[in-house]
């Protein structure tokens, strides 16, 4: 089955360019095309998608609020945004309104389709040493701290429905770390990692690895410096 993919922004020439290079896949489908963020929402309520590559400046409403209405829908679309500059107050703008990651404009055309896949797998598009830095920022801190190097703040109620384990592995992933090297890190398999990992998502309802870093931090089992 086709990922189905709407396409958002208000240069014609990137969107021809696109549409043109996800309809030459076979795995991926454009099902519509929007030039400003009003009609984004509005085609993600009628047609339903999969993925939204949204732009970030389009003029009425801009791609991160038409993100946070598209992702506040029933069954939302998972939503890329594109950025042209590498500006921490779009990536972070991005990330509060729900989107699953985000894109520089000048990336490959093919980088761009890899990219729609991983997001529509469920998974966050940001590299591993690139959400350390983000998260730790998001979260108003220059970093993650060793186990002791200040006590945890945060508000843990919201994840009191967790076991222990679960605790450890939603710390990890908070650290940046892939399911691969979590198994390594806990003497698990790779397999039960990934199970722990699902069952964060469902209890947590969070909608990728980004926003279970997010919630490691702001919970405190990721520890903020002094």
């Amino acid at each position: 089955m086709s990922v189905r993919v709407l396409l958002a922004d208000d240069q014609p020439l990137m969107l021809v360019a696109l549409a043109i290079l996800v309809g030459d896949t076979d795995d991926l489908e454009v099902v519509g095309e929007a030039g400003d963020g009003h009609e984004a929402v509005r085609l993600v309520r009628e047609l339903r998608p999969d993925v939204v590559v949204m732009d970030i400046r389009m003029p009425g409403m801009d791609g991160i609020e038409a993100s946070r209405q598209a992702t506040a829908e029933p069954d939302p679309p998972k939503v890329l945004v594109l950025t042209t500059f590498d500006d921490d107050e779009y990536v972070y703008g991005a990330l509060r309104a729900g989107a699953s990651g985000f894109l520089l404009k000048s990336m490959a055309l093919n980088a761009i389709l890899d990219a729609i896949r991983v997001v529509a797998a469920g998974d966050a598009l940001i590299a591993p040493s690139v959400t350390r830095r983000l998260i730790a920022d998001f979260a108003g801190t220059s970093g993650p701290t060793a186990p002791g190097d200040a006590e945890p703040a945060g508000d843990s109620s919201a994840i009191a429905g967790i076991t222990d384990r679960e605790r450890e592995v939603l710390a990890l992933v908070g650290r940046g770390l892939s399911n691969g090297e979590i198994a390594e890190r806990l003497v698990i398999s790779a397999a039960t990692a990934k199970t722990h990992v699902a069952r964060l998502f469902a209890k947590l309802e969070a909608r990728d690895r980004v926003h279970l870093a997010i919630i490691a931090f702001e919970t405190g089992l990721v520890p903020r410096r002094r």
